[in-house]
């Protein structure tokens, strides 16, 4: 294990939140807000621990799978903690566990929330609390590789460890220009986002947050009623720009590249978009009688489904009073997901058409085992390395998922409540159903729960293994 390393990428880590932290700063000098105090005394203390870790540079700066791993889970926590002071000193939010899941909610652009008045709180925590799902979106060391070249092109262990989806690869061959692209895409769909909510008369100061988190499909707003208070053209707009962002960003490399062909052809693509359209059908028909008109209909629950399956989470309606039809949903969209190499989190539908592959051919098998069979994705062999993986993620998520409903059950809540709010955070949604539905939130759990729910959070933004890894003793041995 590389111990140097790893000190030395969070030192520019701290460096780095300690720049975007800057921002809300600016927001509090335009409001004169003395939360603004807060954040300058987090902005020094993260800049001069992050000077002292970069202060002497590793005489060897490759990484490994091992060093990816852990790098990427100690960058996250550590983030997540720096990222809470600011509350807990302003006093917006004095305890610090309700502090760090708020902040842990924001990174791993789950968007679950612990307070039950945001309109009450200083303007620019409320920026803070949305720009860390921008940051969150895209993965902050993704960031750091595009300024930060590590030798040999071994900072791909990084971008595995920290890029959402069963499988990563370069799209040009060097991975400081990979991560380039996908920052300079992930900009110019923010930036379109937020010309077009401006352009139809929504505030700057909201746009800009709206933004963030819809861009890092997050879900934090800025009004209790989170989106409903909008006009249907600003909803309509962040519909739109949800579904996007819930796209595998390689499509949009290919479009760029003029490669339409492959774009489109992709099978996880083709098989997201068809998802939505089935859903919103299907949810409309059996809805339609709660709304004033068919149109209006389709018009939020088209949002819903894009809020749910790219589990951002913000919402328009009370999906928690739907049928039980659409309820039922409503879950599979949560537990789905976006798309891998998107900003969005859940399972991935390529993990899903994956294990339907695969379960194909297990049971082709079955009936004649000498039957050679590859499981193609996209007209290429998967590799069986990749099905391996598959397998191994859906055991541990499994087994998270069952470990942590078992743990906040304790505390006797209903099982809607305490599955969804498990769902709810380890495929980093925001919302359940129940008592921790659209309308509601985190903040009657205990500590013990919430401090579960905070690593279901982050085990489910890392895809798992970054997390568990930490428990594994081999981890940590030199080699």
């Amino acid at each position: 294990m590389n111990f140097s390393v790893i000190r030395y990428v969070c030192g520019w880590l701290l460096l780095v939140v300690a720049a975007f932290l800057a921002l809300p700063g600016l927001v509090a000098l335009y409001f004169h807000e003395e939360a603004g105090f807060a954040l300058l005394w987090t902005i020094l203390a993260a800049a001069a621990v992050g000077l002292l870790l970069i202060i002497k540079k590793p005489k060897n700066k490759v990484f490994y799978a091992a060093e990816g791993f852990a790098t990427v889970a100690i960058s996250w926590l550590l983030i997540s903690v720096i990222g809470a002071i600011p509350f807990v000193i302003s006093g917006a939010i004095p305890r610090f566990v309700d502090a760090f899941f708020e902040t842990v909610s924001g990174f791993t652009t789950t968007g679950a929330s612990i307070l039950s008045d945001v309109e009450s709180m200083p303007k620019c925590l409320l920026f803070w609390r949305s720009l860390t799902h921008w940051i969150g979106g895209m993965g902050v060391l993704v960031f750091i590789l595009c300024l930060l070249p590590l030798t040999g092109g071994s900072n791909m262990n990084i971008m595995k460890a920290e890029s959402p989806g069963p499988s990563v690869s370069r799209l040009v061959p060097k991975v400081q220009s990979t991560a380039k692209i996908l920052y300079a895409i992930y900009i110019a769909l923010t930036g379109a986002e937020l010309i077009l909510l401006v352009a139809f008369g929504m505030r700057l100061f909201d746009a800009v947050t709206l933004t963030f988190g819809t861009a890092g499909t997050g879900g934090f707003g800025v009004l209790n009623t989170s989106i409903a208070s909008y006009t249907t053209a600003q909803q309509t707009i962040i519909t739109v720009f949800m579904i996007l962002f819930g796209v595998n960003f390689n499509a949009y490399f290919f479009i760029i590249s003029k490669k339409i062909g492959a774009a489109f052809k992709n099978e996880e693509v083709i098989a997201y978009f068809a998802i939505i359209a089935t859903s919103v059908i299907v949810i409309t028909l059996n809805t339609v009688h709660m709304y004033e008109n068919v149109r209006m209909a389709i018009h939020h629950n088209a949002f819903t489904v894009a809020s749910l399956i790219t589990t951002t989470g913000y919402s328009t309606v009370d999906f928690d009073k739907w049928p039980a039809l659409s309820k039922t949903v409503a879950v599979f969209l949560m537990m789905c997901g976006a798309c891998a190499g998107s900003t969005g989190g859940g399972l991935k539908v390529s993990r899903l058409l994956l294990l339907a592959k695969t379960a194909r051919k297990e049971l082709k098998r079955s009936l004649h085992p000498d039957i050679v069979w590859k499981v193609k994705l996209d007209g290429k062999v998967v590799e069986h390395s990749v099905e391996r993986s598959l397998n191994t993620y859906m055991v541990i998520y499994t087994m998270i998922f069952l470990a942590s409903l078992f743990v906040i059950s304790i505390e006797g809540y209903d099982l809607v409540t305490n599955f969804t709010a498990v769902a709810a955070t380890i495929n980093n949604i925001g919302p359940g159903l129940s008592l921790v539905g659209p309308t509601c939130n985190f903040g009657f759990f205990s500590d013990l729960s919430k401090y579960v729910l905070c690593f279901d959070m982050l085990a489910g933004r890392l895809e798992l293994l970054p997390v568990v890894l930490m428990f594994v003793p081999a981890t940590w041995k030199k080699f």
